[in-house]
């Protein structure tokens, strides 16, 4: 079970060619409680989808826009750019945006210098070498979990106890006031 998290994401990929890809990154989306699954510029052999086991297309949007003018996202959603580019935040320490449309390049390739213009974030996983997409994108879902998540401080000794979260406080009700009316 997932555990509660404000906000919303999406997850998508600039120019997939393989569905095995789209199927792996839709059941992992899936999986990770994304809201929204889209394509941009995506070769058609793409949905010929037989590897998403969990049916994710009957559990969420998934929207195929055939160009970057197409893409539409929901007002104040956070375009992620995961790219391998000079000048990228470092996932691990990137604060993950509350509403977030996170793209990944295509396979055997990166994103177009125009769609990471109009990235608002571009963050980059620290690895060796670039990754398949379907795994980089299941790698960005599970650090939004961790960091978004209400989960306990992970513990730095090895056989050390986990904390448990820290409960949910609500703060108390603020009083607003009418403006005074200074005109008089």
């Amino acid at each position: 079970m997932l555990p509660a998290v404000r906000g919303y994401f999406g997850i998508g990929v600039e120019g997939i060619s393989k569905a095995v890809n789209l199927g792996n990154l839709l059941r992992s989306a899936h999986a990770f409680g994304a809201h929204f699954v889209f394509t941009i510029g995506a070769d058609e052999r793409a949905f010929e989808l037989r590897c998403d086991t969990s049916k994710a297309s009957a559990h969420l949007p998934v929207y195929h826009w055939r160009s970057l003018k197409e893409l539409k996202l929901p007002r104040g959603c956070s375009l992620v750019g995961v790219e391998i580019l000079e000048g990228a935040h470092d996932l691990p320490s990137f604060p993950h945006p509350l509403r977030a449309a996170y793209v990944l390049g295509p396979e055997r390739g990166a994103l177009t210098p125009e769609l990471a213009g109009r990235c608002h974030h571009i963050v980059r996983i620290p690895a060796a070498f670039s990754l398949n997409v379907a795994t980089a994108g299941t790698i960005v879902m599970y650090d939004r979990l961790r960091s978004l998540g209400r989960f306990g401080s992970r513990p730095v000794a090895e056989h050390a106890d986990s904390l448990p979260p820290m409960p949910h406080v609500q703060g108390a009700p603020r009083k607003r006031r009418k403006p005074v009316d200074r005109s008089l």
